[in-house]
């Protein structure tokens, strides 16, 4: 396995929003490489997060990259207007289109990068055709909609097909994983190829964020030496 760069996205679904803008600088300081945000719209997934206006507001409060992953129906609907409150990275769900070429030209045109997921019960297929135009590949190891799920496993061969499907046309996008993750499980994860890693509760349910930040990357650095 080629070493890639280990990058940690805390999740502020699971952050006080209270005091957000601390919050995010909390874990900017602590060590997070991005800051994700997960939108859902209480349709697509039985739960509702938040939209552009608090995107915009996270982007006003660091620099580093905005991770924005769309639990929505009808993404192409809503591309420009992420774009435009500082999504870096615009993730959707193939099975939340039924024109995912055209989705991702949007993503594209828009001067973000691409992102492409599905939930644990669809296959990686519906997507793995266009993976050469895909920048990251997110494989959710919870079910879209709720913080605080517990780990599965089993999507570690998702993990494992797109990391040898990429290697195959030689490409290398991100493979994300999130839902469930901590050090010992970031571990797994990067053991069958992850290399992002998303944490909302592990790392905003504790009082130390570095300490948490700094478990889950040396978790992850450990499961990559052991698939060298």
């Amino acid at each position: 396995m080629s070493l890639r760069d280990i990058l940690i996205a805390p999740s502020i679904l699971s952050a006080d929003f209270r005091s957000l803008e601390q919050e995010v600088t909390r874990a900017v300081e602590a060590g997070a490489d991005m800051i994700h945000c997960d939108i859902m719209d209480g349709h697509f997934v039985p739960n509702i997060s938040f939209g552009p206006l608090v995107v915009a507001a996270v982007r006003r409060c660091t620099t580093v990259p905005l991770d924005v992953h769309l639990m929505i129906s009808n993404p192409q609907d809503y591309i420009e207007r992420f774009r435009e409150s500082g999504a870096d990275t615009i993730t959707v769900h193939a099975e939340a289109t039924d024109d995912l070429p055209g989705l991702i030209a949007q993503i594209r045109d828009s001067g973000a990068r691409v992102g492409i997921t599905v939930n644990p019960d669809k296959p990686v297929d519906l997507f793995l055709d266009y993976l050469s135009e895909i920048d990251q590949v997110l494989i959710m190891t919870v079910y879209a909609g709720f913080g605080g799920q517990k780990f599965m496993p089993e999507m570690m061969d998702k993990v494992q097909k797109v990391y040898r499907a990429a290697r195959e046309i030689g490409h290398a996008p991100d493979i994300e994983v999130d839902g469930g993750v901590n050090a010992h499980t970031a571990s797994t994860c990067a053991e069958h190829g992850a290399n992002i890693f998303v944490a909302g509760s592990y790392i905003f349910g504790g009082e130390n964020y570095a300490q948490r930040i700094g478990s889950v990357r040396e978790g992850a650095q450990t499961g990559q030496a052991k698939a060298i």
